[in-house]
């Protein structure tokens, strides 16, 4: 019998390792107990047995050498490697001390081994949650939350596919509440979800989870407990050729303890990079999600928990602090019906205008970059941007004409007061000269002088109305204006009044539009009432600028504007971006009783000339304009 076989017979032999398993061959015995493998040879045949070295050397087996061990042994071996020596192999105690101690050394090994992976493993988590966790709480846009959430669920525990729910409603009774299902995700189909809601219920497993408040983990979908209250609707696997295998179902609690959505992970696979191919590879690749799946799921679940929760908190201050600047839109716009909707079309304008330039890639303002945040602060402060005219004589806002309407009364009443007076002083006149037996003639001269004062009243009416329309005064006007304001009528106290008050001269002599000196001031006082309005309200860091960029949406590059007069470099570029989309919707407004709408093309000519004059940003203007950006009002718009 051979050295192996003679060795491989003692061994079985020895009552001592009854508890392990013995196997020969031509070449080697192999012992194999508590998990740990001894490879027993010949030192003569180990220069044939490289593979044996190789995992002797990774700490896979435990190497016996049989015999006398040749010169330079230990150059061939690593240092630590569990090796024995027996020389005297018909010694069944040698033999056995030998093979013994290399189960234990390899166990201890393999045992060591096992727990440094575990422990790198344990690392690895720990170092995704952290990073998870830091990713999920600065997220604060529930869609993009609800997306890194779903993602990370599915990258930790090895899911093909999931889904998110979230809780709507806020009834007592849970089950009176209602799932939103929010969003879908799937590595090994390309298909759009849509939004839809589902009772909360027992007969769903994202509901059954919710009103248990614990996680639901199945094995096969399509082989369920039959006592469970749920049921799997496959119609998805039919009609996309998808085959749902394993489930895990965990509830999101927030910290006041009420659940607030569902994580729903589909399909745990053994190679998470490998897309399923079909019905038939999901069987193969398919495993149920196992403890540490759940415990993973179940931890980011709880940081994911408080995450939505104050996410769905900052969303609903979100909406109620837009409702307000909505409202308070809408309220300052209602004093000023003509110019409705000003606010919103400058606003949609801007932030259109502002993510054009985002995407710039040549000109002044290639750097230039808006971020999400940049694109919200420039929205508030366009649709804000005239809120200064609160602070505005609602008379003044609305002056279409001229002179106010009440004006015009008083200055119809004076010249019929006129008209009237001139009537009787005639017919006093002649019932004098009848009674001083006066001829014919003498008063037919009181009927002529009564005529042209009558016609001569009339006149200076026309002239008024003429002149009382906000177009440009025609020549001569502003002299016939200063004329008639000097003419006068004998009042009830007797004492001469002029027809026109300085006030009404003034108007009436206001070159173009309908607004004197003084109410332009009042007007462009918006602008300083806006910010100081604006620069009350705690903005926080992301929206501290709101004030400045809504008040200097009328200043010009050459220093003319207003309030400040400031120059090119000190306007910020979003109140640059907004003065261009103030002007464009000024000039295209259907909505002004006092002029016409001007076409897109006659309007960006005009902001051509604009740019000439030194008052608005030529490259920003060509940007307006080659991303066609004034078209993004050409729908209807709601606020």
């Amino acid at each position: 019998m051979s050295l192996v076989g003679d060795v491989a017979a003692l061994l079985q032999s020895d009552t001592r390792l009854s508890s392990v398993e013995i196997t020969a061959s031509s070449d080697r015995v192999e012992i194999r107990g508590q998990g740990a493998r001894v490879v027993a040879v010949p030192c003569e045949a180990l220069a044939d047995h490289a593979q044996l070295l190789d995992d002797l050397a990774a700490g896979q087996i435990g190497l016996l050498l049989l015999g006398r061990a040749p010169s330079a042994l230990s150059e061939r071996l690593k240092v630590g490697a569990a090796i024995a020596l027996v020389e005297d192999t018909r010694n069944v105690d040698a033999l056995f001390l030998a093979v013994d101690s290399l189960l234990e050394r390899v166990e201890l090994k393999q045992s060591a081994a096992g727990r440094t992976k575990l422990v790198s493993r344990y690392r690895y988590e720990l170092s995704e949650l952290i990073e998870i966790a830091r990713a999920i709480t600065q997220e604060r846009d529930l869609n993009r939350l609800l997306g890194l959430v779903l993602e990370k669920s599915r990258f930790i525990t090895g899911a093909d596919a999931g889904s998110i729910y979230v809780i709507e409603g806020d009834a007592p009774d849970i089950t009176k509440r209602s799932l939103r299902f929010k969003l879908s995700q799937n590595d090994s189909l390309d298909f759009k979800s849509s939004e839809f809601v589902i009772p909360v219920s027992n007969r769903s497993i994202a509901g059954a989870s919710v009103i248990g408040r614990k996680p639901i983990n199945i094995a096969d979908v399509y082989k369920l407990d039959p006592t469970a209250s749920y049921t799997f609707d496959g119609s998805f696997d039919r009609r996309m050729g998808y085959r749902t295998r394993s489930v895990l179902v965990m509830p999101m609690i927030s910290a006041q303890d009420e659940v607030i959505g569902v994580i729903q992970l589909i399909n745990k696979k053994l190679h998470p990079e490998r897309r399923l191919r079909g019905a038939e590879h999901a069987d193969q690749e398919v495993v149920s999600f196992d403890e540490r799946s759940e415990e993973l799921l179940a931890t980011l679940a709880a940081q994911a928990g408080i995450a939505l929760e104050n996410a769905l908190l900052y969303d609903e201050i979100r909406r109620i602090f837009e409702g307000f600047v909505r409202a308070s839109v809408q309220a300052i716009e209602q004093r000023d019906p003509t110019t409705s909707g000003h606010s919103l079309r400058v606003s949609v304008l801007s932030c259109t205008l502002a993510k054009a330039v985002d995407r710039a890639e040549d000109g002044k303002y290639r750097d230039a970059r808006f971020s999400r945040r940049d694109i919200q602060e420039l929205e508030y402060a366009s649709l804000l941007h005239d809120f200064g005219k609160i602070g505005v004589r609602e008379q003044v806002l609305v002056k279409a004409k001229k002179l106010y309407p009440d004006q015009v009364s008083a200055i119809r009443a004076r010249m019929d007061f006129a008209l009237k007076a001139a009537e009787v002083d005639a017919l006093q006149r002649k019932l004098a000269l009848v009674r001083e037996g006066a001829d014919g003639i003498e008063i037919q001269r009181a009927d002529e002088q009564f005529e042209h004062r009558r016609d001569e009243l009339l006149q200076a009416w026309k002239v008024i109305e003429g002149a009382n329309e906000p177009t440009v005064l025609a020549e001569g006007d502003f002299s016939r204006i200063t004329e008639i304001g000097s003419m006068t009528y004998v009042g009830l106290d007797g004492q001469p009044q002029t027809l026109l008050t300085p006030a009404e001269v003034i108007a009436l002599q206001v070159t173009r539009g309908s607004l004197t000196d003084h109410e332009i001031n009042e007007i462009r006082s918006h602008v300083v009432h806006t910010y100081n309005f604006l620069a009350r309200i705690p903005w926080g860091k992301s929206m501290a600028h709101v004030p400045k960029i809504a008040g200097a949406h009328h200043e010009r590059l050459n220093g003319n504007g207003y309030p400040h007069g400031l120059r090119d470099e000190d306007i910020p570029l979003q109140s640059k971006i907004m003065t261009i989309a103030d002007i464009y919707d000024a000039l295209t407004a259907r909505d002004r009783p006092y002029k016409r709408a001007l076409p897109a093309e006659r309007a960006l000519q005009i902001l051509s000339f604009e740019v000439k004059d030194g008052h608005v940003d030529g490259e920003l203007v060509r940007i307006f304009q080659e991303a066609e950006v004034f078209r993004s009002t050409e729908g209807d718009l709601k606020y």
